[in-house]
């Protein structure tokens, strides 16, 4: 990641303090974030989705490439700094090679979401023992003491 840094020399970076909100859930104003140093999070619809401290990390490209409002939140963690492009649409246009890594990053984000999608579908469908194995595990964390010796002497009858 960090070679997407070498695509923003020459750009000005902008500093953030913990806290402080560089994109915010519902906003459309068109710019692309790249992480240059610090601790950023993505906050949606008050559930934090992830946590990013990767030089090189860009926000913001789906409200820009889509043309819709912010899906999420991002704000510093930490003191942070990032390269901020203001017509960030335009910039793609004229960085081929920033558009390429881009569809490349979506792309391999959709090809894991769509994967945890499925295994969520099959899981709910029961196809999928080693993720009701899950399930079990944590039911019988949550027992009753008595229901869970029961548990115990009925596997060991088996």
């Amino acid at each position: 990641m960090e070679e997407v840094l070498t695509w923003f020399k020459g750009k000005e970076s902008v500093s953030f303090e913990p806290g402080e909100v560089l994109i915010a859930e519902g906003d459309r104003d068109g710019k692309l974030f790249v992480l240059i140093d610090g601790e950023i999070e993505v906050i949606r619809r008050d559930t934090r989705v992830t946590h990013v401290d990767e030089p090189g990390s860009i926000f913001g490209e789906m409200a820009v490439l889509l043309d819709m409002p912010a899906s999420a939140t991002v704000q510093a963690l930490s003191p942070a700094r990032c390269f901020v492009v203001d017509d960030a649409y335009g910039f793609l246009e004229d960085h081929p090679e920033v558009a390429l890594h881009l569809a490349s990053l979506l792309a391999r984000r959709l090809y894991y979401t769509t994967s945890y999608l499925v295994d969520l579908q099959q899981q709910a469908a029961g196809k999928r023992e080693d993720l009701d194995l899950v399930d079990k595990i944590l039911g019988t964390l949550f027992q009753k003491p008595e229901a869970a010796g029961r548990a115990k002497k009925s596997r060991r009858k088996a």
